[in-house]
């Protein structure tokens, strides 16, 4: 399904080769500085969230990474001022990953490609204000503030495991007496567009929590642990997942570690 060619540094580009449609050109950051194995694929959540789309959609693509720095002019003028990713179809350019995730879905559909939209609305937003509160816990390096704003992002772990616990309407028709879901993913025993996008920030939070606070995230919370214990499991996740020094990386200027 994936077919990697040389790797460069910075960024990378999918050549998506669906059988009715012209050709995709998707282009996404790599690595930030260049691995030992020259694989790794860079710390970007917006780009594994289409890196994992694409390979949910089952079609074959092609990767090959550029570094934007010595990129082509013709790339330089694309979507200028523009960070990948950004996807290029008959001639047009889309910047918003929000836009590009929505042109996937439209063009790669049934019958001959899989619905990864939600069936439930509210499994969209479920966990949306954890990496706001994740940034405001790493980013602060006062021990005096640390408690209150552990206490606010654990409240959004808190929130989407609840959700996670809670069965689905579909769950309750099988089984009215059903008191805790046992699904899979967000929106059932599926990787949705909603996994796609909230589990590579779940990934940057274990990663970074870890090593700035010394923070795992709880396993009491039974239904986000087994939410990522299932997701890990899942290669369209695990294979897409940066290595951890690549989100620390990332991470070096912005995370604090607490002063004395």
């Amino acid at each position: 399904m994936l077919q990697y060619a040389k790797k460069y540094q910075s960024s990378c580009h999918f050549r998506v080769h669906p059988s009715h449609l012209h050709e995709i050109w998707l282009w996404f950051p790599v690595c930030m500085q260049a691995s030992d194995d020259a694989e790794s694929v860079g710390n970007c959540p917006f780009c594994q969230r289409l890196f994992m789309i694409l390979w949910l959609k089952g079609i074959n693509f092609t990767l090959t990474t550029v570094d934007m720095r010595r990129a082509p002019d013709v790339l330089k003028d694309l979507a200028p001022g523009s960070q990948p990713p950004f996807l290029i179809y008959n001639d047009e350019v889309k910047t918003d990953t929000n836009k590009i995730e929505e042109f996937l879905e439209e063009k790669l559909a049934p019958p001959n490609y899989p619905k990864l939209g939600c069936r439930y609305k509210e499994s969209n937003t479920s966990g949306q204000d954890i990496f706001r509160r994740f940034s405001a816990y790493i980013k602060n390096p006062n021990p005096g503030l640390n408690s209150m704003l552990e206490k606010q992002f654990l409240s959004t772990l808190v929130k989407l495991s609840m959700y996670l616990d809670t069965p689905l309407p579909h769950e309750l028709d099988q089984n009215p007496n059903i008191a805790e879901s046992t699904r899979l993913y967000l929106d059932g025993d599926s990787f949705t567009l909603a996994d796609c996008n909230l589990l590579p920030k779940l990934n940057i939070v274990k990663v970074v929590c870890k090593e700035y606070r010394n923070f795992d995230i709880p396993r009491e919370l039974k239904g986000l642990t087994r939410y990522l214990d299932n997701a890990y499991k899942q290669e369209q996740f695990r294979h897409t997942c940066p290595n951890d020094s690549e989100i620390l990386i990332a991470y070096k200027s912005v995370a604090k570690y607490l002063t004395k």
